[in-house]
């Protein structure tokens, strides 16, 4: 299966992640990019939380070897990888 279909597949499908206080915070798949050879998931709140706001991005880096969603504790490169992200997607349009 291509990326482009297991994305279009995973859109409708919630992800479910639990914060470190126990806590199932359900998310939407808004794409997954690669950047400098690693590759990351940009993830959107799929319901109300006090925690992250409705329009907010969330990111992490996807461990294809262990299939887990690794967080970014490095502001600078998170904010890389939404920037090379946002530029991706205007070169699309």
């Amino acid at each position: 299966m291509k990326d482009d279909e297991m994305l279009e597949e995973q859109e409708d499908e919630l992800i479910e992640l639990i914060d470190e206080d126990g806590n199932v915070i359900n998310f939407k798949l808004l794409d997954v990019t690669e950047y400098k050879g690693q590759k990351y998931t940009l993830l959107l709140a799929a319901e109300p939380n006090d925690d992250i706001a409705e329009d907010e991005v969330v990111i992490f880096r996807y461990n294809e070897e262990a299939e887990t969603l690794d967080p970014i504790e490095d502001e600078a490169l998170l904010q890389e990888v939404f920037d090379f992200y946002q530029n991706e997607e205007d070169e699309e349009e």
